[in-house]
Order: C-alpha cells, then structure tokens, then sequence
C-alpha cells in the first residue's frame, strides 16, 4: 500500500496551492496520515497530520497557513497552503505510520515558490 502526493505547482509567493493524498487498497480514514516535506539537501521533516478521528496537528511554521483534511467518501486527504513563502520550497510526501516503518515514500509532489 502507498500512498500518492499530487497536486503540486509553481506559485508566487502569497498563492495558494491544494495538495491531494490518494490511497488504493486501504481505507484512508482508518490511518493516521501525514505530511512531509524535503527541501533540498535538507532531510524530511512533518508538516501536518490528521488522526482517524480527524483531529489535526500542524508544524509551527505552517499554523495558520497550511490546512489539513480528509474527504471519507473521496478517500483523500488535502493539504490547502495559502501564503506560501519561498521557504515552503521542497517535495512533499504524505504517508500513514506503517509507510515510513517500511521505508515506502511515493514519489511526492514538487512545491516551487517564487519570490
């Protein structure tokens, strides 16, 4: 089972953009899922997480900017970025506890922001 970032783009700083989580062969809500994001020549880092019970957790410095959610019947999560900083430059991944034991990212979704 793997998870699939997409919706990834370049944006000005201040845009906005929405990222979508997809799943095949699990039932998205029974995981917990989150998001993570590498800059390059940095390591990965958490971003945001949603639990089964929907309850939602973000880093500090994209409180207030970045969103996450899930979408039962869709079997999705998002990540809706609004005020994008050149800094929130990076590939981001999302993934379930399970993916990151076994060591399996998808291929992520590329976030370029310009000043």
């Amino acid at each position: 089972v793997q998870l699939q970032a997409s919706g990834g783009g370049l944006v000005q700083a201040g845009g906005s953009l929405r990222l979508s989580c997809t799943a095949s062969g699990i039932t998205i809500s029974n995981h917990l899922v989150s998001w993570f994001r590498q800059a390059p020549g940095k390591e990965r880092k958490w971003v945001a997480s949603i639990s089964t019970s929907a309850t939602t957790t973000h880093e500090v410095s994209v409180k207030g900017r970045f969103t996450i959610s899930r979408d039962n019947a869709k079997n999705t999560v998002y990540l809706q970025m609004n005020s994008l900083k050149p800094e929130d430059t990076a590939v981001y991944y999302c993934n379930t506890p399970t993916g990151q034991s076994r060591g399996a990212w998808g291929q992520g979704t590329q976030v370029t922001v310009s000043s």
